[in-house]
């Protein structure tokens, strides 16, 4: 009976999904069990004519999902259950099945195979985002609007410009994920405690052909099972991923508060329903998602890290945590970069709205400007910087746009004329290189 949402069907995609159901996962182990085989038959181990019966019966197509469980069931353990399976389909040839090695020999290498799968999906997922965002800053490059810190209005920038931060940001996640595979996707075939002692006198080479057939690296040294190090770095770098997912879908729902309304996420007028007793309101929910399950994506860091730490050689402490954090990171974290991919390539933009929200201090954003102007004219910048925090402050108390107070000032009206003034609290006139930088991130630079 499902119970989890992700077994539901309500997260996850069919892709991702794929990777980590219960036939795929056996499957993987079957490959392991396979290669292993014909790297002891290439070695001179075993009759190369088992190996190949091995081989040919690793497959669920013969060890069904439902008879390793019900061995496991008699004899609670699954890979002895596996290997039992296996046997059974291989006739004579089973009593090759698991030569030399231990569970997790089998375990951490399908871990590999099935990461090596995750991996690529949400590489190829990412590299979309970025995509998306390149032509989202092409679009908007010189979209105006207000930059805010603090919450509260800074300086103008762009919503392209905007969109080339998230996507630098997506870009470096792409260089992590690559640059972590080297660790991450390293299989074992050690035995027992790591010195490979069941496996004869050919067992290096027996570990190397193993994972050149399943495209994967050697551990360069492991113990019953490889150190989880390298499942803690990916574990960390997908919480990075999901944190900043949940950076950008917490800026899209601020702005699309109403007091802001400058960016919304699709809704679909003729169906989708907001609230079920108010009629008016189209919620950011799929921000909102997003938001929520990255925060569980980032609490599997912690388990993945406290993983480290195993008694000698290796405990059972992994195992049981192991079983969610892997599958549910991947799936949940491939679900929000796609739910993030749809957000921002359908986003509705209000620029007027951007535009009228620039006026809500009056012109007293654009303080940096005219402090910058006066001091183009020879101004002191600290005498012109106190001499703004004093005119902005008069602007606000006596409610005057900020322009007013400017030309009432003695100091400002006798070193700038009406017309500089103007220009100096145009936004479109200080947006520094805001647009060079999204068009460079546009082009793939």
């Amino acid at each position: 009976m499902p119970i989890l949402p992700i077994d539901t069907g309500r997260y996850g995609t069919p892709e991702m999904l794929k990777i980590f159901d219960e036939e795929t996962r056996v499957q993987k182990l079957l490959d392991v069990e396979a290669a292993l085989a014909l790297a002891h038959a290439e070695v001179g181990n075993i009759p190369k004519k088992d190996a190949a019966k091995i081989a040919e019966m690793a497959s669920t197509k013969y060890v069904k999902v439902e008879r390793v469980k019900a061995i496991e069931k008699e004899i609670k353990h699954d890979i002895a259950s596996l290997v039992r399976a296996l046997s059974e389909q291989c006739g004579s040839s089973g009593a090759y099945v698991h030569l030399g090695a231990t569970s997790y020999d089998i375990v951490d290498t399908a871990n590999a195979l099935q990461l090596k799968d995750a991996i690529a999906v949400l590489e190829k997922r990412l590299t979309e985002f970025k995509t998306i965002l390149q032509k989202q800053a092409a679009t908007h490059k010189a979209t105006v609007m207000i930059g805010r810190t603090h919450g509260q209005h800074a300086l103008p920038i762009t919503l392209g410009f905007k969109f080339a931060v998230w996507g630098y940001e997506v870009n470096r996640h792409l260089q992590r994920l690559d640059e972590c595979k080297k660790r991450a996707l390293a299989g074992k075939v050690s035995g027992a405690v790591g010195t490979q002692a069941g496996l004869g006198e050919h067992a290096v080479e027996i570990q190397t052909l193993v994972m050149k057939r399943l495209g994967l690296s050697a551990a360069e040294i492991s113990t019953q099972i490889v150190q989880r190090d390298r499942y803690a770095e990916v574990i960390s770098i997908y919480a990075m991923i999901a944190s900043s997912l949940e950076n950008f879908a917490t800026e899209i729902r601020e702005l699309q508060r109403p007091e802001i309304a400058e960016v919304f996420e699709s809704f679909e007028a003729k169906k989708q329903v907001g609230s079920s007793t108010m009629p008016h309101k189209q919620n950011p929910e799929t921000c909102e998602r997003v938001c929520g399950l990255a925060r569980i994506v980032r609490s599997l860091a912690m388990p993945a890290l406290e993983d480290m730490v195993t008694w000698h050689e290796r405990d059972l402490t992994q195992s049981s945590a192991e079983r969610f954090i892997l599958p549910e990171s991947s799936i949940l974290l491939d679900y929000i970069l796609n739910l993030m991919c749809n957000i921002v390539a359908n986003l509705r933009v209000d620029s007027q709205r951007m535009l009228a929200n620039m006026s809500a201090t009056e012109g007293r954003a654009m303080s940096e400007s005219v402090m910058m102007a006066l001091v183009k004219k020879g101004v002191n910048r600290q005498e012109a910087h106190e001499l703004l925090r004093q005119l902005t402050i008069k602007s606000a108390v006596e409610k005057k746009p900020f322009k007013q107070t400017l030309l009432e000032d003695k100091l400002v009206s006798k070193t700038l004329s009406e017309k500089e003034i103007e220009s100096a609290l145009d936004p479109k006139n200080y947006l520094g290189t805001a647009i060079k930088q999204a068009e460079q991130f546009a082009k793939g630079a």
